[in-house]
C-alpha cells in the first residue's frame, strides 16, 4: 500500500495473540495491520513507519480487549500521518504525534496469520467480511 489506507473486519475469538490482517514488504519482513496482543487480548497495530521500523516507533495498542468470544467490528486506518484503531465503530487508539509514512509493501497479504505461517501467529477464532480500502475511511 502507498498513501492512506484502511482495513476492517468482523472478528470473534477467545484467545489472545494472533494476526487478523498482515502484509509482507516483499523482502522477508512483515507488518501487522491488525492483531491481538498476547497475553492481554488487546487490539493492536504493529504497522510502523521507517526509518528502522519497530526500533523507533512502538506498535499502536488499544485498551480494548477483543478476546471475549463476542463479535467485534475492528479496524485500522492510516490517514497519511496517524494510525487509528477502531472497535465497534469507536476510535480506541490514535497516535499522539504525526509519523512518517510506512514504506510501500508489495508482498503478500495474509488474513488470520503472519507471513511466517507459524502457529503462534494464527488467529484463534472467526474472521469475516474483511474490507481493505486505498483511502482513509471511518466505520
Amino acid at each position: 500500500m502507498n498513501g492512506a489506507f484502511s482495513a476492517f473486519a468482523w472478528v470473534k475469538n477467545d484467545a489472545p495473540g494472533g494476526m487478523i490482517v498482515s502484509q509482507t514488504n516483499g523482502i522477508g519482513s512483515g507488518e501487522t495491520w491488525l492483531g491481538t496482543e498476547p497475553p492481554s487480548g488487546k487490539l493492536l497495530s504493529g504497522l510502523v513507519p521507517p526509518p528502522v521500523g519497530r526500533f523507533i516507533t512502538q506498535p499502536l495498542k488499544s485498551e480494548f480487549v477483543i478476546t471475549d468470544d463476542q463479535w467485534h467490528h475492528v479496524g485500522f486506518v492510516w490517514d497519511g500521518s496517524y494510525r487509528h484503531l477502531y472497535v465497534d465503530g469507536t476510535e480506541v487508539a490514535k497516535d499522539t504525534v504525526a509519523l512518517a509514512p510506512p514504506k510501500s509493501a508489495t508482498g503478500g497479504l495474509y488474513i488470520g496469520a503472519s507471513k511466517s505461517l507459524d502457529a503462534a501467529s494464527f488467529f484463534s477464532g472467526l474472521i469475516d467480511d474483511v474490507r481493505i480500502y486505498d483511502r482513509a475511511v471511518t466505520p
